[in-house]
């Protein structure tokens, strides 16, 4: 396998020498640049529709957070306007451009995603629409879909390639790699690279065993025992501590109206126990687990639990700014559903609750089962310039997407250990070395770079922060 990796990395190397016929110019230093005479806010700001919210300072680059008026319903444009925040990570005109969703709110504080610091570029970051406050007033739900959201990108893509003319490649992370390749799906033509991380693939939404042939084999046995362990002792002892609950629940101002009351939410939370362990912790983190959970006292079950899941998630007050991507999971991405085999059946009410119980009633909900469906078959059939990582101890990766015999120049490649916060980074050294050539390759650079394989930009501690796409567990 490792000698076929090293064939195949330098065969795609030749193709992505001689297939570019634009290439930029070798990473650089210098301070950002923006057309000879005119200031890059200007030219921003020169864009129909873009205004300035603030710029903020960083060294090398210039970052500005803006608002982009895009229409609510891009089938009929004249129907309606909302105001959607981006950013915008300036280096230079002269480099490569990523761009950059994770499929929720924007940050607005600098930073550079991994393909950003492998290409030394540029990084356009978008908020998805209905995620606050990229949301229309009044909000039309039936306008949050995912060819609606890639048309977000493509008229941003549209807007700001004028500026930045060099290649573009598109990413995200876990819903985010969803989003760049649903983006992908719908608008093949407008991106030279996708890569997408920790990207979860619900085909047939009603049809869930990967995920419980994942949880019977990850990790090691002993941390399943310990995790699977207080996971059941937690709704064994679920009087004490749903008292507990309420007492917090009290104290902090919490209500329980979406999800029905207290003891849905409760158990909600303890049935995202296991699944966000291993979605956000690593091996090692299993001794962090409380040895024996019939032992241990009701404080030490619900911190573990409290640590890894949030009592506060299922709250109206946590649940509320993820509307949105409840919503889009009760009509075209589906949800995960699960079996407790370690649990006796009297000890759960309510097993894992659908989208629909997260979501406001007065929000309407009808599931497409075609989305999923048509995605996957595009990228089995179509996929182009297509990179997959995944993590092998993430349950996300439990159903992902595959290459078919019509995809081309494209990979799905699984980093071993790590979990939902997976990256080029941390796969194997001939995976690494391939991966990093192909992103360099599909952003254009110079041939001379893609023959080491390596990030063009120095790591920095406070740009390339890994957040590890944090969201509570059971959203991607």
């Amino acid at each position: 396998m490792r000698k076929a990796l090293r064939w195949l990395l330098a065969l795609t190397v030749l193709i992505g020498t001689l297939g570019s016929a634009a290439t930029a110019g070798a990473a650089t230093a210098a301070e950002p640049r923006a057309t000879a005479g005119t200031d890059i806010k200007d030219r921003l700001l020169a864009v129909p529709g873009m205004s300035l919210i603030e710029e903020k300072p960083y060294p090398g680059y210039r970052y500005f957070v803006l608002n982009y008026t895009q229409p609510v319903d891009h089938r009929h444009p004249g129907g309606g306007t909302f105001q959607q925040r981006i950013t915008v990570l300036h280096k230079d005109t002269a480099r490569p451009t990523v761009f950059y969703t994770g499929g929720y709110n924007v940050s607005t504080t600098p930073s550079r995603r991994e393909p950003t610091q492998i290409v030394d570029g540029n990084q356009v970051s978008m908020e998805y629409r209905f995620f606050t406050p990229s949301r229309p007033d009044p909000a039309d739900w039936s306008k949050l879909d995912i060819w609606q959201a890639a048309s977000d990108q493509h008229r941003i893509f549209q807007a700001l390639k004028k500026i930045y003319s060099k290649n573009w490649i598109s990413t995200g992370g876990s819903k985010g790699g969803m989003t760049a390749t649903y983006y992908e799906r719908f608008y093949p033509s407008d991106m030279d690279g996708v890569v997408a991380y920790v990207a979860p693939n619900d085909v047939v939404n009603d049809e869930d065993s990967a995920y419980d042939r994942f949880f019977a084999g990850v990790g090691t046995k002993e941390c399943r025992d310990r995790l699977n362990a207080v996971q059941r002792e937690a709704l064994v002892r679920r009087e004490p501590l749903e008292k507990k609950y309420a007492d917090y629940a009290a104290a902090e101002g919490f209500t329980f109206d979406t999800i029905g009351g207290l003891d849905r939410a409760y158990e909600a939370v303890v049935l995202d126990y296991v699944w966000g362990f291993w979605q956000y912790s690593l091996l090692s983190d299993c001794a962090t687990i409380p040895a024996n959970a019939a032992t241990a006292t009701d404080d030490e079950i619900w911190t573990s639990v409290d640590t890894i899941s949030g009592f506060s998630f299922y709250t109206d007050q946590g649940l509320s700014p993820y509307t949105p991507y409840y919503y889009q999971a009760g009509t075209q991405l589906g949800a995960p559903t699960i079996h407790f085999p370690a649990i006796e059946k009297q000890y759960v009410r309510y097993g894992y609750q659908p989208p629909r119980n997260f979501v406001p009633r007065d929000i309407a909900m009808k599931f497409q089962p075609r989305a999923m469906r048509d995605v996957d078959t595009w990228v089995k059939n179509n996929a182009h310039h297509m990179l997959f990582v995944y993590g092998q101890n993430d349950p996300w990766g439990a159903e992902r997407f595959r290459l078919g015999k019509g995809a081309k120049d494209s990979y799905v490649f699984t980093a071993p250990g790590l979990n939902h916060g997976a990256n080029v980074a941390g796969l194997v050294a001939d995976q690494k070395a391939l991966a990093t050539a192909r992103i360099l390759a599909w952003a254009g650079v110079a041939p001379t770079a893609v023959s080491q394989a390596r990030p063009l930009a120095k790591f920095d501690a406070k740009l390339d922060v890994r957040d590890v796409e944090r969201e509570p567990a059971l959203r991607p």
